[in-house]
């Protein structure tokens, strides 16, 4: 970070910690044209991808203290398409279910989806319209587990149902996640996603809405819905910017990795609206 003034979204000494192996190991195997001068700091590199995805602001718009917005960019496309950025998110997401007492493997996940609008530069062809919610843009459908660590998500456009984004979301619990057996949706999937479960060894049910009036908790679905609300801390993801589908869904990774780094370490998840200390207000 040299001697630039720290950001709120910089990663502290024992975040980087966390993720600096990694990314470290990521560089020493890299070979060809373009590897031998080593120009820039991967801490400053990730540092200027969590301003990004907590600030919402365009690459464009980084702050001169940080790397070159393209080359920030690019190690962003380069790690979500060789799968450096769901390694490390689902490293963390290991390390986080054994510091919390629970084995490193899931068994339960509960399915969710979430429409958001997006901006000009998504092609029409990776959008929708979400009827029930009028919203036009694209639909994230994830899987959490019982902590509400993403386990999975898809991103669609949001015309997609969430009966059809369920089971790709199935389909990928199965594949990446093996020993989850069980999962919990809610009204919204129909009888195809539980059919589409079972032939996938998971056992889906759904967890209906009370009939009485009024806001409830429900039962093993609100941990899901935090998480949403979770990731919506997270203003580049307030709305999709990304022109492609992929890159949403990378950006998704980068926002709970953030989470989760904070969690291992006792740090806090800043807000936008804590009061400035009066010693700012004074000045």
């Amino acid at each position: 970070m040299g001697s630039r003034r720290a950001y709120r979204s910089d990663l502290s000494d024992a975040r980087w910690a966390l993720i600096e192996p990694t990314l470290t190991a990521w560089r020493a195997a890299r070979r060809g044209p373009g590897t031998v001068m080593r120009v820039h700091d991967l801490r400053e590199i990730v540092n200027a991808i969590l301003y990004v995805c907590r600030t919402g602001i365009a690459w464009e718009y980084l702050p001169h203290d940080f790397p070159p917005c393209k080359t920030v960019y690019d190690y962003y496309a380069k790690w979500e398409a060789d799968g450096t950025t769901e390694t490390l998110h689902d490293l963390l997401r290991d390390q986080v279910r054994v510091a919390k007492g629970r084995a490193a493997a899931p068994t339960a996940a509960i399915i969710d989806s979430q429409s958001v609008k997006t901006s000009c530069n998504v092609s029409e062809s990776s959008q929708g319209i979400d009827a029930g919610k009028k919203i036009k843009g694209r639909k994230r459908h994830i899987a959490t587990d019982v902590l509400g660590l993403l386990l999975a998500v898809i991103v669609t456009a949001a015309s997609v149902q969430d009966s059809a984004g369920g089971q790709q979301v199935l389909d990928h619990l199965a594949a990446a996640h093996p020993t989850v057996s069980a999962a919990w949706v809610d009204g919204g999937y129909n009888n195809t996603v539980i059919r589409h479960g079972a032939q996938r060894g998971i056992r889906v049910e759904v967890v209906k809405r009370p009939s009485a009036k009024g806001f409830h908790v429900l039962p093993r679905r609100w941990v899901v819905e935090r998480s949403l609300g979770w990731l919506m801390q997270h203003r580049r993801l307030a709305r999709d910017y990304e022109a492609l589908p992929q890159r949403s869904r990378t950006m998704v990774h980068w926002a709970m990795t953030n989470i989760m780094s904070r969690t291992l370490t006792g740090e806090s998840t800043q807000t936008w609206r804590n009061d400035p200390p009066k010693a700012d207000i004074l000045a």
